[in-house]
């Protein structure tokens, strides 16, 4: 429904993904007026073109994020992660949300054999954050994924996936029955922030509202340009395949979703023999089909045993990351509000930051704070892209060139092992033989004479041998 008629809101909030639905869900639950805002219509973008998995943390590696704020503040902002991911489970189950096709576990798989960093990661979440977590050697982790490509990976039992279509449609159908309104082809000609009363203008009618929550993404436009312009646009695209049969089971045991730690692969099981696979991504917008060949390849890679799959879908949608590797969450003047920045986040981010928001709206939480330290900052515009575009290719290449030295060096010591093993053998084989009798050093040798010694020379008598 387009917004045809002057509104008067307590909340208006321009987006209709991700972002912007959880604000909408969480404060009409808590008895505010809420309008949300979209131009296009409810997850057109990205928010619909996700593969829904729900984990704990954040884009920023936990080690740098600790680097950043100090231990405590990390803490904290790992605890509101946790949070966000029991809100997507609280709302996405099969009776709110039909067909949302809940499956537990994630696996993080590495694609070098890093084992003293797993232990050091494994201590650093279990212990200084509170998170149930798993290490997985590397014979564990190829009985599931029977591939040579990943070694150690790190299983969190309490993550889990949804259909990721569904939620984003789900979640806007739950905040209308909470009372939110939504107003799908309508965009913001523009907004004036100041005054207690915001005022928004769109082509066919205003809105006041005491607070406008910024929760779009790179496709803001002109009136929040200023936004729009600190997040790198990255275009992700996804495909699933034809069904596979038995030799995808024969291939993947594994049931949850499954990321490797440079961020190349995504991918999990989807209707019992399907493939969800997301790779690569660009800086550039393109016809999704276009990738179909990248992807189909990238799956022969890790996966020879496959062949080549046939590709029934195949999709993508542009996402806005952040320079620092963090969400942005706050306020940036009285009344007015961002919730953006989740490209690599995951939807437990996006679903925490609405809680955020809509509870300092309206019952004062201040925790929003913790976000601070993660300014704006400028993305760089069209020079942004290119680096970022030479920045990922140089990562994609650098992890190809990483897994294949550990890769190289494991058949190296495989090869070690089994010459080692042969030369064991072989000393034990030798052990085993009956040694060759040796002679004690000058003593007789068996069935020979022992040698006489020739008798002295007879003494000369007086006389003899002078003056002959």
């Amino acid at each position: 429904m387009r917004l045809t008629f002057d509104l008067d809101v307590d909340i208006c909030i321009v987006g209709a993904g991700l972002a912007g639905l959880p604000v909408a869900l969480e404060a009409a639950r808590l008895g505010a007026s809420v309008a949300v805002l979209e131009g296009r219509h409810v997850g057109w973008n990205a928010s619909g073109h996700q593969l829904g998995t729900v984990m704990p943390g954040y884009g920023l590696p936990i080690g740098e994020l600790i680097a950043r704020i100090g231990l405590e503040d990390a803490r904290e902002l790992w605890g509101l992660s946790k949070e966000g991911a029991e809100f997507v489970r609280a709302n996405a189950t099969e009776e709110s949300i039909p067909g949302i096709a809940l499956s537990e576990g994630a696996l993080e798989v590495s694609n070098v054999d890093a084992g003293e960093q797993l232990i050091s990661r494994l201590q650093t979440l279990g212990e200084d954050f509170d998170t149930e977590v798993e290490g997985w050697q590397v014979d564990r982790v190829r009985e599931q994924l029977r591939t040579d490509r990943y070694f150690h990976g790190v299983y969190y039992p309490r993550a889990f996936q949804i259909d990721g279509r569904k939620y984003v449609h789900g979640l806007a159908a739950l905040a209308r029955r909470a009372g939110a309104r939504i107003f799908e082809d309508t965009p913001v000609v523009s907004i004036d922030p100041s005054g207690i009363r915001k005022r928004i203008v769109t082509p066919s009618a205003r809105l006041r509202a005491s607070h406008i929550v910024l929760a779009g993404n790179i496709h803001l436009g002109a009136p929040l340009r200023r936004l729009s312009e600190t997040l790198l646009p990255v275009w992700r695209y996804a495909t699933v395949t034809e069904p596979l049969g038995e030799r995808l089971a024969d291939t993947i045991t594994f049931e949850g979703s499954v990321t490797d730690t440079d961020g190349v692969d995504h991918f999990r099981i989807v209707d019992g023999d399907r493939l969800m696979w997301a790779s690569p991504e660009t800086t550039w917008a393109a016809r999704p089909r276009r990738f179909a060949g990248a992807i189909q390849r990238r799956i022969s890679t890790i996966f020879p045993q496959l062949g080549k799959v046939a590709i029934s879908e195949v999709w993508g949608g542009a996402v806005g990351e952040t320079v620092h590797g963090m969400p942005q969450i706050g306020q940036l003047r009285k009344g007015l509000w961002v919730t953006s920045g989740f490209g690599r986040q995951g939807l437990n981010t996006s679903a925490m930051a609405g809680q955020l928001i809509a509870r300092s709206i309206l019952w004062g939480d201040e925790r929003w704070r913790l976000f601070s330290p993660f300014e704006l900052v400028w993305a760089g515009g069209p020079t942004g892209r290119a680096a970022g575009h030479v920045i990922g290719m140089w990562g994609r290449g650098s992890s190809a060139a990483a897994g294949a030295l550990a890769r190289y060096r494991e058949r190296a010591r495989a090869k070690e092992r089994i010459r080692e093993a042969r030369l064991v053998e072989a000393n034990r084989q030798a052990g085993t033989r009956s040694p060759r009798p040796r002679p004690p050093p000058g003593g007789p040798q068996p069935g020979r004479p022992r040698p006489q010694r020739p008798p002295p020379p007879a003494a000369a008598s007086p006389g003899e041998g002078e003056g002959a």
